[in-house]
């Protein structure tokens, strides 16, 4: 496959189908990764292997009438020595789901930046989450452009 200069590289992890890749793009953002929009999202990868967990986090979310956000720690060194995916889980009132998706390839530092700017602002470190039924099934998406 030919690389042409003015292309855009997908996104995600080669090692997924292109259908679990998830979805972002690095142009929706400024020089210093702040959403140029309050619309800014980014869809998670590898929802197949975790739909059984999105399944139980939307009835949860939906019996007790929560807002889902996500915990996710900021990258080790080791982590990022190594290149490790971020995994998400999303917090549901007093309890934390287990993994529900991984921040797609590429796009780990938008999230680590906004994860350390809410930090220095005082504000908690979760980004607010919608889930969406796709074709192939439910799908989480970090609402970015609402950490601004």
């Amino acid at each position: 496959m030919v690389s042409w200069p003015w292309s855009r590289d997908p996104v995600g992890d080669p090692t997924l189908l292109a259908a679990d890749r998830g979805s972002g793009s690095l142009d929706d953002y400024d020089y210093d990764l702040v959403p140029r929009k309050a619309g800014v999202r980014i869809r998670l990868a590898a929802a197949d292997p975790n739909a059984a967990e999105i399944a139980t986090v939307v009835q949860l979310a939906r019996d007790e009438g929560v807002e889902l956000e996500t915990i996710v720690a900021a990258r080790t060194i080791e982590q990022e020595r190594v290149d490790a995916p971020i995994e998400v889980r999303l917090f549901l009132g007093r309890r934390v789901s287990g993994v529900v998706g991984v921040v797609p390839r590429g796009l780990e530092s938008v999230v680590d930046q906004t994860l350390r700017r809410l930090e220095d602002r005082g504000d908690k470190a979760r980004i607010p989450v919608e889930i969406v039924k796709t074709r192939r099934g439910l799908r989480v998406e970090l609402l970015m452009g609402a950490t601004r």
